[in-house]
């Protein structure tokens, strides 16, 4: 009877050490992916900084591209108002859509291109749009990661027993694959 105590207590001590591996493993991985995302917010506020300053220095040379400085001031605002992390990947691709349009503007005026203070600002967003592509593929690298664990067994027994979902990849919305049309008038 002792000795089939012994077995239980035994069997038991490593179930339960085996299901605060898992929990403590699932709770590193979540951590991490939230972590990441911090990291792509910290990419897209960069990006929003140097947005108005941009916008500020292709304002000067014309008016009649409104529309365009309109668009970029909704999708921050989208941005801001978005709750969910996918809310803000569909608002990160708005700003990326308006964004290349302003880009394709600029490239058509040439006097915009010699303007030192535009050529810095669009250096510094070119950077800052690859540190963006990064943060995204390593965001996406770790859910991948925890996505795997989840659903994989016998690890997907713990993820039950404590609600760890499948979380969602960072991807473009199917506008984002579409090359943005850019008319411009000259009224």
């Amino acid at each position: 009877m002792k000795k089939t105590l012994l077995i239980i207590a035994g069997i038991a001590l490593v179930i339960g050490l085996y299901l605060s591996s898992g929990y403590n493993q699932f709770v590193t991985k979540t951590q991490n992916i939230d972590g990441q995302w911090a990291q792509v917010e910290t990419q897209y506020q960069r990006r929003f900084d140097l947005i108005p300053n941009l916008v500020n220095s292709v304002k000067g040379f014309f008016e009649q591209e409104q529309d365009v400085f309109g668009a970029i001031a909704q999708a921050r605002q989208n941005y801001a108002g978005a709750q969910s992390t996918d809310e803000k990947a569909e608002a990160a691709t708005q700003v990326e859509s308006a964004l290349s349009r302003l880009l394709v503007i600029v490239e058509n005026y040439p006097q915009l291109q010699s303007n030192q203070t535009v050529l810095g600002l669009m250096d510094e967003l070119a950077g800052t749009e690859n540190r963006i592509s990064v943060e995204r593929k390593r965001y996406n690298d770790l859910v991948r990661d925890y996505n795997t664990l989840v659903q994989r067994f016998p690890s997907n027994i713990v993820a039950k027993l404590f609600n760890f979902d499948v979380r969602a990849f960072f991807e473009a919305t199917e506008a984002a694959q579409e090359a943005p049309q850019v008319v411009l008038s000259t009224k």
